[in-house]
């Protein structure tokens, strides 16, 4: 396009001022009024769309220009004309004298501007949204480059209308047809990240992710990876603004934290509540009662593991963030290949759709002898992509984790070989995902060839290689191969105290596990002794109120109630529960299990009176953090019901139970062990008061759950059995539980009898 052109015979471009996603924007003059204007021309549509999209879109691109020339605010870019000249669409708006954040932040060496610029800024934005959001406008794509500091101090924000005909066309939050993310992820909301609906508030998350990084010179999320930005918008809680920059006001570090709230419900309700507190805050007052407009909410959820997670939370991302280039945040470098750009007119991405911006499935070179060594850009994207698999195990998300780490490893293969330490790395923590899903068996496959993986690499005393054996003796226990475990354990101690001595961190987490072991194989006083040691060395080491120190003081205190020794048991959950309560937070949820099994010493020395009360409050707190079906609230619940029927509380006892019984079948299905539990205690409720028909059907329920999952010579099952057969006897029916008692005694001595 040539500059000496007119379009329409009026504007005439002078200078291309930049080129972005959405178009050309060229410095023009009005030749009918004689004033100097802003022209953007939109990228012409290709071959790829065909005649009926484009009317589509001209008719589209009308609509939003009407609505865009409509918007009369000093804060937002006044547009003059709109049309189409020779097959290009085409906006006229106002030229402005400034730099938008994104400059800024660059004219500023990428550090933070100064503070009162920053307040002024939210109030300023807050109050142009205020008025687009009433007109029923959501811009969509906020992000620094579309807001614009002129000289005068005036903000205004860019690309009104513009922002949403991009979305539509697939320029913004969505994959083009080549697979190239247009948009940056740094300033998207969790609700458009995951493609549901997006109203006003979007805005107002995107404005607290510019708000953020204007205030401490890094957004929100501060990764390289596109795909771990995303998954920090969904799970991530942001660290406070103050971490960064301590003189940062108290009420605007609050005012940021609620604009990234992950639900659109936590955020201020509207623009206009966001800017009266900006107001309040400069002035040092506080809005008081519901003035704020912001609505009381119930502390937020826990995170579930994804088998128990309900339907619609935690999603996993959505298909088009996959392979998704990072973008570029405000204070970043423009990737590699894109055109220079002068942002000053609020463009929203590159026009480059080439596949030199990202990694492309299948593209990484096949392994073989003479590997070409990787680019750096590569290995980045793959260490910023172990690291989202790490955060998302941190949440909970193991499945996910998982599927992340299983990828990585697959590419690191390809690129660095299967005994490469990136991709040994990458294999561990694909099997500790494993191993916390459930799988424990493939875990078990998985840290088994890491670990002969890094003895070929690094030998057999390596450290990596020993908490890759470690792992292994881990999952043995899982399987309750604790024979196998303890010769695992044991020969890791015994490297661990030879290369690192008796007194390392890692030695003692390997004794810790190694005592822990020995309780399940029933060598109790052993692995008392070895616990017990191990707490007082970890104590000299580390402090007495260390979490570590606590962890093996809780073995401890476990050991010595197997062992029959309750009053010590219970001064010692006791002693664990009062410091967690002190070094993690009185909710924390080690600090609540230790105060459970507070409660399981007082029933287990007659003390039930206490242990109820405990349990009360215990079932309280639990509700408040995790909620009233999560599976430890239930576990609460049940010791309450299980301390009433210890007082003959009977009434009580058999509600309760009756409760936790129909949410553990609801949330955990009817064979779960813990369901079974509860529906054993119906069954011992029913007994107690006389109605031993009932408690017949039930006793029969778990037997028959427990025969079909654990098989009929499990322990469990031949428990059920003889609650069934006692169940018998009190309804007279004799013959039938002499019966059943001599199967039981059968299947008992035919499993003591070691096959030859």
């Amino acid at each position: 396009m040539a500059d000496t052109r007119l379009i329409q015979s009026r504007y005439r471009l002078l200078d291309l001022i930049g080129r972005g996603g959405m178009g050309e924007v060229w410095r023009a003059r009005d030749e009918s009024l004689g004033r100097q204007v802003a022209v953007k021309c939109l990228k012409p549509m290709g071959p790829q769309h065909d005649p009926s999209f484009t009317r589509i879109l001209r008719e589209r691109f009308r609509r939003e220009a009407r609505v865009a020339a409509a918007l009369q605010h000093r804060g937002v870019t006044v547009v003059h004309d709109f049309g189409e000249w020779e097959g290009v669409l085409y906006l006229v708006m106002e030229l402005l004298e400034g730099r938008n954040l994104s400059q800024l932040l660059d004219d500023n060496k990428q550090h933070p501007l100064p503070v009162p610029d920053v307040v002024d800024i939210a109030e300023q934005v807050a109050d142009a949204l205020g008025y687009t959001h009433q007109q029923g406008i959501v811009h969509r794509d906020l992000k620094p480059a579309n807001i614009m500091r002129l000289a005068d101090g005036t903000v205004k924000i860019c690309d009104f209308g513009i922002a949403r005909l991009g979305h539509d066309i697939g320029f913004t939050s969505r994959l083009t047809g080549t697979g190239i993310a247009m948009g940056t992820p740094h300033y998207m909301s969790p609700e458009q990240i995951s493609g549901g609906e997006v109203d006003h508030r979007s805005d107002l998350y995107s404005l607290g992710c510019v708000l953020y990084e204007i205030a401490t010179g890094v957004p929100p999320f501060d990764l390289d990876d596109a795909w771990a930005v995303l998954v920090g918008h969904r799970d991530t809680q942001p660290e406070p603004l103050r971490t960064h920059r301590a003189e940062l006001p108290g009420f605007f570090e609050r005012v940021v934290l609620d604009l990234l709230a992950k639900t659109p419900e936590e955020r201020p309700v509207d623009a206009g509540d966001l800017r009266r507190r900006i107001a309040l805050g400069r002035t040092g007052e506080q809005m008081q009662g519901q003035d704020t407009g912001r609505v009381r909410l119930a502390p937020p959820a826990p995170v579930l593991h994804p088998a128990h997670r309900p339907a619609g939370r935690g999603q996993g991302l959505p298909s088009w963030t996959r392979n998704m280039t990072t973008g570029h945040k405000a204070t970043g470098a423009i990737p590699p290949g894109t055109a220079p750009i002068d942002p000053s007119m609020g463009l929203t991405g590159s026009w480059t759709t080439g596949t030199d911006l990202r990694v492309l499935p299948g593209s990484l070179p096949a392994a073989r002898p003479d590997r070409p060594t990787p680019s750096p850009e590569l290995l980045a994207t793959l260490a910023s992509r172990h690291s989202a698999g790490l955060n998302l195990g941190r949440l909970g998300h193991w499945e996910e984790a998982g599927e992340v780490h299983r990828a990585v490893a697959a590419e690191r293969e390809h690129a660095l070989g299967p005994d490469h330490p990136d991709t040994l790395s990458s294999r561990y923590e694909v099997g500790f995902t494993l191993s916390r899903t459930g799988r424990a068996t493939d875990a078990l496959r998985e840290f088994g060839r890491v670990a002969d993986g890094r003895e070929r690499t690094l030998g057999p005393d390596h450290p990596e290689t020993l908490a890759a054996r470690q792992e292994t003796a881990y999952v043995l226990g899982q399987l309750g191969r604790h024979f196998e475990a303890h010769q695992v354990y044991a020969a890791v101690l015994a490297s661990r105290e030879r290369s690192m001595g008796p007194d390392h961190p890692d030695t003692l987490r390997c004794r810790h596990n190694l005592a822990f072991n020995l309780s399940r194989l029933g060598r109790l006083e052993d692995s008392y002794r070895m616990a017990r040691d191990v707490a007082n060395a970890r104590s000299r080491l580390l402090g007495a109120a260390h979490p570590d120190t606590l962890v093996t003081l809780y073995e401890v205190a476990y050991t010595l109630g197997q062992l029959g020794r309750w009053p010590e048991a219970l001064q010692t959950y006791r002693d664990v529960a009062q410091a967690r309560a002190v070094a993690l937070g009185a909710d924390h949820p080690d600090t609540l299990s230790a105060r459970y099994e507070v409660g399981i010493s007082l029933g287990r020395l007659g003390r039930s009176a206490e242990a109820l009360e405990l349990y009360r409050a215990l079932v309280d707190d639990r509700t408040r953090v995790d909620g009233a079906a999560d599976a430890e609230t239930l576990r609460a619940r049940h010791g309450l019901g299980v301390n009433l029927g210890r007082m003959a509380r009977w009434e009580e006892a058999l509600v309760e139970s009756r409760e936790v019984c129909a949410i553990r079948e609801r949330t955990l299905g009817p064979d779960h062990p813990d369901t079974l539990v509860s529906r054993r205690e119906v069954a011992v409720g029913l007994g107690w008061l006389g109605r031993w028909a009932d408690a017949l059907t039930d006793y029969r329920m778990v037997a028959e759950a427990r025969e079909r999952v654990l098989g009929a010579d499990h322990p469990d099952a031949l428990a059920s059995r003889n609650d069934e057969a006692h169940c018998l006897e009190q309804l007279g029916r004799s013959t039938e539980a002499v019966d059943l008692y001599r199967r039981v005694a059968a299947l008992r001595q035919q499993r003591a009898v070691p096959p030859h």
